[in-house]
């Protein structure tokens, strides 16, 4: 039984964990940690767990005091609030899954120029392994420190992945239009995610500065084996919850959409959460699921290959890949816990 606590259990992504982890056969949660709600059921703020979860909260210097008594700590805050916390939780010897962004970027220059505050544990980034299960599956089988990924590059990476490891497209050429649901911009009170100010619209954000830019162009650059300079344009969807990712590149060979269907196929043989379609894909058919469906299209006439590639954003692209995460580093079946389909309608 692996004892797990959570930090951040009562945002969008932290609560996803609970969620998962309350049907996983070999994980126990020690203890749901949060910032607003200490001592606080977690049934009262999440209503759906009446019955079920009612422990109350502890706040985080509760949490600090309680490290010794988990093998695992999952970590679900904003940027710069992982130092801290992951360097004495590894001191114990417990193994941290960090689903924010503070170990995903592996110059430490570049993390605060984009993030615009100081990484003060860059020790640790030599070993922290970039959690994208599919492609670093070995790496995360022996790491103590994981770097869960955005829900973004999950996506877009996935979905690009076949063709930079066949070296099919100029790296240069890479437009990335992607959109989200509201869940992303996390629970807090927002203007912006309010009913009123995101339904019946749409719009794009952190044009040429987003922060997952850096994120994507760092792993398609280690699968290329050369520098990827992305253009990277994120759009917000009046709907809770889903990714689809539309990318686009120039071919540097002729290849017909059957043969590029069948290369995927076989580059994701075996993986039991990437689904490669025949048709293009929707994020209703993902919803709630640990699930990446890919669909494909070459456009013969300008000589681009579009991939298109859906997730949830809080399962596939957050808690789900984090608790995926966590069965390939302490050896549990990898489906264990996340053997879930979307809910249709």
């Amino acid at each position: 039984m692996v004892k797990v606590g959570i930090v951040g259990a009562t945002g969008y992504a932290g609560e996803q964990l609970v969620w998962i982890l309350s049907n996983h056969r070999y994980s126990k949660i020690e203890f749901l940690s949060t910032h607003n709600y200490a001592g606080i059921g977690f049934h009262e703020i999440y209503r759906n767990y009446s019955g079920f979860i009612e422990d109350k909260c502890i706040d985080l210097d509760q949490a600090h005091d309680s490290l010794e008594n988990i093998d695992v700590l999952f970590i679900a805050l904003p940027h710069g609030k992982a130092f801290k916390l992951t360097e004495k939780a590894l001191s114990l010897g417990v193994k941290v899954i960090d689903l924010g962004a503070d170990f995903r970027l592996n110059d430490k220059a570049i993390y605060e120029s984009w993030y615009e505050l100081e990484h003060t544990a860059p020790s640790l980034l030599a070993d922290a392994v970039y959690g994208l299960s599919e492609l670093n599956r070995e790496k995360i089988k022996n790491c103590n420190l994981l770097a869960n990924p955005g829900c973004y590059p999950t996506a877009t990476i996935l979905g690009l992945a076949p063709l930079l490891h066949h070296k099919l497209i100029d790296v240069s050429s890479i437009i990335i239009d992607a959109k989200s649901g509201v869940s992303g911009a996390g629970r807090s009170a927002s203007i912006a995610s309010l009913f009123a100010e995101c339904n019946e619209s749409i719009k794009a954000y952190g044009v040429a500065g987003h922060r997952h830019t850096p994120e994507i162009e760092q792993e398609l650059s280690r699968l290329a084996q050369e520098t990827a300079v992305i253009s990277f344009t994120p759009h917000l969807i009046p709907m809770n919850r889903g990714i689809l990712s539309t990318c686009y590149s120039s071919l540097k060979a002729t290849i017909s959409t059957e043969e590029l269907q069948g290369m995927y196929k076989d580059f994701y043989k075996g993986e039991h959460f990437v689904k490669i379609l025949d048709i293009l894909p929707e994020t209703r058919w993902v919803r709630g699921s640990n699930l990446c469906h890919i669909g494909m299209k070459i456009d013969k006439r300008t000589n681009r290959v579009i991939i298109l590639s859906a997730i949830d954003n809080l399962v596939k692209g957050a808690a789900g890949q984090a608790v995926q995460n966590m069965n390939i580093m302490f050896g549990i079946e990898e489906i264990e816990g996340l053997k879930l389909l979307a809910m249709a309608p």
